[in-house]
């Protein structure tokens, strides 16, 4: 009686790890607003992350603040901020499908032999892969669009983020530092973001140097914990990551990335010549948010990356923005 009270035990907590894992970043769930669309459309919309829609501002939130960095410390118009803001909003959206569409069109082989992503919609075969690269080409073409509203220079500021993206997801198979790759991939988003808005050359500033280079390690920061939920199927696979590098020595490795991190982002204030409120809100908010992230999640609890993962970088992000706004209002 007891092996069958234990084994009913552990199909139970099986049946919910499945479920919890199938309703992670693109997994296979319709709740919500998903669930009144047609049934054709959910998998693009699974595809996309679009719910809830943490892709689209892991994409948005470095163009965001470039453009709020460049308007605080070149005093630029309000109009032009939010018309820019608007503009890169509407590219965002489109470049987030595109970048994810063909993340897990790479990806689909590898996919399939890990628990957490194999309910995804091309490895499960919700999408063909025929299907997704059509779909990641209409989504890069509606993107590219929105560039024609911008400042013809804009565009070749983007030309190293796209490069950088189209090669992640083979990062993986290459080096244990995708998560730098990544990194480099959306926040270089920064110096789009202040090109946008008008600044000609914003990599010789310092100020925004270090918010880019601050930014980054936030990305390795979350993307590490990210990938502790993988981290024994990738060890099988063959996958390689900063969590399957560091191991037990994770946490170590994350603090330092941490304490660099506050280090960045008050050189940022300190060239910049920001005040109270960035250096409050900014730094303070990191501090608090990737402090926390970092010291106490439970890197061996799949359940607790995906928390502090979801919600941390929300904090962060919030954060950055908030601290950076606040000082565009004020000056």
């Amino acid at each position: 009686m007891e092996q069958v009270a234990r084994r009913k035990r552990n199909n139970t907590a099986d049946g919910m790890s499945k479920a919890s894992l199938s309703k992670q970043y693109g997994g296979d769930h319709a709740e919500g607003w998903i669930g009144h669309l047609p049934p054709a459309w959910i998998p693009y919309i699974q595809l996309c992350r679009l719910s809830p829609p943490a892709a689209f501002f892991l994409i948005y939130f470095p163009h965001l603040f470039g453009i709020l960095h460049a308007a605080t410390t070149h005093g630029l118009p309000a109009h032009d901020v939010l018309r820019t803001s608007l503009i890169l909003a509407g590219g965002s959206f489109f470049y987030s499908n595109a970048c994810h569409a063909w993340n897990d069109l790479v990806d689909a082989p590898i996919d399939k032999l890990v628990a957490r992503t194999c309910s995804r919609p091309i490895p499960r075969g919700a999408i063909t892969p025929a299907a997704a690269f059509l779909f990641t080409c209409t989504q890069a073409v509606a993107a590219a669009a929105f560039l024609l509203l911008l400042p013809a220079r804009t565009a070749l500021v983007t030309i190293p983020t796209i490069v950088t993206m189209t090669y992640y997801p083979y990062a993986k198979r290459h080096t244990h530092f995708p998560q730098l790759v990544l990194g480099f991939c959306l926040t270089w988003a920064i110096m789009v973001g202040s090109s946008a808005l008008g600044v000609p050359e914003p990599w010789t500033d310092p100020s925004a140097v270090c918010l880019l280079l601050a930014a980054t390690l936030w990305v390795v920061i979350f993307d590490t914990i990210y990938a502790h939920q993988d981290v024994a199927d990738d060890r099988k696979i063959g996958v390689k990551s900063t969590a399957a590098l560091f191991g037990s020595s994770s946490r170590l490795f994350l603090g330092v990335l941490f304490l660099s991190m506050v280090g960045l982002l008050s050189g940022c204030g300190y060239y910049g010549n920001l005040g109270l409120p960035f250096y409050c809100v900014t730094v303070g908010g990191c501090v608090l948010a990737v402090g926390g992230m970092v010291f106490l999640v439970d890197l061996k609890n799949s359940a607790s990356c995906w928390v502090w993962f979801s919600q941390g970088f929300w904090l962060a992000g919030g954060a950055i923005s908030g601290g950076l706004l606040l000082e565009c209002l004020l000056q």
